[in-house]
């Protein structure tokens, strides 16, 4: 059965959310506003939208793989994490947009994407003098010598 999500659409100008053709599970989000961003300019892109996430949850966000070919903007925080407890009313999602050339966004355009996730579960940390797995080889190694 699946989770109901109550949301709250801040603009009546994009599209309402759903799945993209049974592709994938992540679930696009488009920009509420145009927006024209100068080389080296910062914005926080409305989505026009608010959600009550159920308890226990967050979203993860992020850019879409095309956002920065089409657009030539990153996200500045490499992935936003909304949690249950932003749901209010004016609670609304944002995009925080670095603009590496100038560029134009136009109201419903897909810029980034998200998904819903449990929390992590409380973990225990213990301390040990060795870890009992073969080295790998560190960082960017694929255990191949």
């Amino acid at each position: 059965m699946a989770e109901k999500i109550r949301i709250k659409y801040l603009s009546d100008k994009i599209e309402q959310l759903r799945y993209i053709d049974g592709k994938s599970d992540w679930i696009d989000l488009r920009a509420a506003e145009e927006i024209q961003l100068k080389a080296g300019e910062f914005k926080l892109i409305p989505l026009g939208i608010a959600m009550e996430l159920p308890t226990g949850y967050e979203a993860h966000i992020v850019p879409r793989s095309s956002t920065f070919k089409t657009y030539g903007v990153i996200q500045t925080n490499s992935m936003g994490i909304v949690d249950e407890t932003y749901c209010g009313d004016n609670d609304q999602w944002f995009f925080p947009a670095y603009a590496l050339r100038d560029t134009e966004i136009h109201v419903n355009d897909r810029i980034c994407q998200f998904r819903i996730m449990k929390h992590q579960p409380v973990l225990e940390f213990t301390a040990v003098e060795k870890l009992e797995n073969e080295d790998r080889g560190g960082l960017g190694s694929t255990g191949r010598q």
